[in-house]
């Protein structure tokens, strides 16, 4: 009998990305964190809005959170 073994999710993917209904990866701008003064508002109001990760790349992100 062959063993079916969970895989492990990957935390630190975890916390940054989140799936969509439709399987899309969503994910938040980097740069927001610190050294925010010699950022425009206009800048920081853009970066707070939610991003999406590239077609490419997707696969690999949804490996690394099978469960979400």
């Amino acid at each position: 009998m062959a063993s079916k073994n969970k895989i492990k999710t990957h935390r630190g993917a975890a916390k940054r990305f989140a799936l969509t209904k439709s399987g899309k990866v969503k994910r938040g701008h980097a740069y927001r964190s610190h050294i925010l003064t010699k950022k425009t508002t206009k800048r920081k109001r853009a970066l707070r809005k939610l991003g999406y990760v590239a077609d490419a790349n997707a696969p690999a992100i949804k490996k690394l959170i099978p469960y979400k």
